[in-house]
């Protein structure tokens, strides 16, 4: 049985396996969303299909649930190797805060205040500081500096 012989018996599975050539093109050009496991279910689909020869509802059904689990062990694989960073806080503006000192602007009390961190300036609470004084930045929460006195 010659190439052509193949393809014509078989279309379904060549298209599942074009399918997963696409889906991994797709997650070179748009990394870290999780087509690379579409891709496997997709090409073990294929290869499935091209060796027993699955009717197509059985191939959907099974790509389904390939999806899910190489979806599920990606994640998990994910999560246990985790990404390695020499700055752990590199997005994350709130936590670079904390411990930074800022000029209070307004009078700082429990329920308000505000004071200049950097360039801007921030909604504050915390200890009673007065304006124009120095205080240290303890914790940030849903956009507002909590600090206390230096």
């Amino acid at each position: 049985m010659d190439f052509l012989d193949q393809l014509t018996e078989m279309p379904h599975a060549y298209i599942w396996l074009i399918f997963a050539a696409i889906l991994g093109i797709g997650e070179i050009i748009v990394p870290g969303v999780f087509l690379i496991w579409i891709a496997a279910a997709a090409a073990i689909t294929g290869i499935l299909t091209f060796a027993v020869g699955l009717l197509p509802a059985l191939q959907f059904g099974l790509f389904a649930l390939l999806c899910i689990a190489a979806v599920y062990l990606g994640r998990k694989w994910y999560l246990e190797r985790g990404a390695s960073v020499e700055d752990p806080l590199l997005n994350d503006r709130s936590a670079r805060m904390v411990g930074q000192s800022v000029i209070v602007t307004e009078d700082v009390n429990e329920y308000e205040g505000r004071a200049r961190v950097g360039d801007s300036e921030w909604p504050a609470r915390g200890a009673s500081v007065k304006k124009g004084k120095s205080a240290k930045i303890i914790d940030v929460k849903d956009g507002i500096i909590h600090i206390e006195a230096i």
